[in-house]
């Protein structure tokens, strides 16, 4: 693929210094860094595959760095592991045959539904019910995370509060999400690579900068209230959304 204009990459390397950061400190940092791909001028199957290929090593590097919290938990999470890792995969399918048109018109109300999932993430494991226990469900969250993933740590956690034992601690399903949220993403940017449909400098460029916005939010954690940056990423999200609602659809 070509390599976009140098601004172009100083946007996408902007929105990782954002994205990473945000995640850092509340999450969401995915929508906050997919729409730069687009604004880039980045096809948006393309954006998406080079977004998350972008986000993933936070996942992985997080998910290594408690791999002694789960140790213990491994040998009983293979098979739902498998099961994940192929729904991601199915997903990435799903979004190269959907095609630049149908997965644009998606956009929107995919942006929109992360935003709310980000805003109710607290209320989520509440208000879902028993049905997200199943085997099923995990699934279709996968394919979520294959096809578009933001929102997907939100998700899993609150499924991760209804399969988990009671009196799991937070530290330990955080830990589990961070795992899983990176092998669905994995098995979906596998198919995607495989398929070419990264943007290869695009997506370097905004994972650079991911990775000193995670490493700036980690010296600004407990100075920097975690209220503000979730206030920012939901306005942010729901203006993205109406922005580019208006720009597809009218």
């Amino acid at each position: 693929m070509s390599l976009l204009p140098a601004a172009d990459l100083a946007l996408l390397a902007a929105s990782g210094v954002l994205g990473g950061l945000a995640n850092a400190l509340a999450g969401g940092g995915t929508l906050l860094t997919f729409p730069a791909f687009l604004a880039a001028g980045v096809p948006p199957v393309v954006a998406n595959a080079s977004n998350a290929l972008a986000i993933w090593p936070a996942h992985a590097a997080a998910a290594w760095a408690e791999r002694a919290t789960l140790a213990p938990l491994l040998p009983g999470w293979r098979g739902r592991a498998l099961l994940l890792a192929l729904g991601g995969a199915a997903g990435a399918a799903l979004l190269l045959a959907s095609g630049d048109r149908a997965f644009l018109a998606l956009v929107p109300p995919l942006l929109g539904l992360a935003t709310l999932l980000f805003a109710l993430r607290r209320r989520l494991a509440g208000l879902a019910g028993r049905w997200l226990a199943s085997p099923a469900a995990s699934f279709v969250l996968a394919v979520y995370g294959g096809y578009f993933g933001a929102g997907l740590g939100v998700m899993l956690l609150a499924w991760l509060g209804l399969v988990l034992p009671a009196g799991t601690p937070p530290a330990t399903a955080n830990a589990l999400k961070n795992l899983l949220a990176s092998l669905v993403t994995a098995a979906g940017i596998l198919l995607l690579v495989l398929a070419g449909a990264i943007d290869w400098p695009a997506a370097l460029a905004c994972l650079l900068g991911a990775a000193a916005g995670g490493w700036l939010g980690g010296r600004l954690a407990g100075r920097l209230p975690a209220r503000w940056v979730e206030a920012f990423v939901i306005l942010a999200g729901g203006g993205l959304t109406l922005f580019y609602g208006w720009r597809i659809y009218c």
